[in-house]
């Protein structure tokens, strides 16, 4: 009866331990491109908007992609990148289009684990 008691807190802890590994922020890495067309019909934006969103997307994922390579100051590099996007962005969309994309940038970064400070 106590081997199989001990057995049994042994498993519960190793699945609880499996479980909240799973939810820590990892240093993920921005791997991936931003889909414009889909990013323009979730903003509903205009023509000149959507040249406009491309040039700070394709700028974004370059300075991500910096911070992510960076050996020193990663996390103000990244902190940059982010923040410099957002400021761009605000430049150029409607404040309900930023409202929407704010909430989009902060779903998509908590997924790939990237937490700002």
């Amino acid at each position: 009866m106590k081997r199989l008691g001990l057995t049994l807190v042994a498993a519960i802890c190793l699945a609880a331990s499996t479980f909240a590994a799973g939810n820590q922020p990892t240093t993920a890495k921005w791997e991936s491109n931003i889909n414009v067309k889909g990013l323009s019909r979730y903003l509903n934006l205009s023509a000149n908007q959507v040249e406009e969103v491309t040039n700070i997307c394709d700028f974004f994922t370059v300075q991500m992609n910096r911070a992510n390579s960076a050996k020193k100051n990663k996390d103000a590099k990244l902190h940059n990148a982010v923040y410099g996007n957002l400021k761009l962005m605000k430049k150029t969309l409607t404040e309900e289009q930023y409202s929407k994309y704010i909430r989009l940038i902060n779903v998509t970064l908590n997924n790939k684990g990237i937490v700002l400070e």
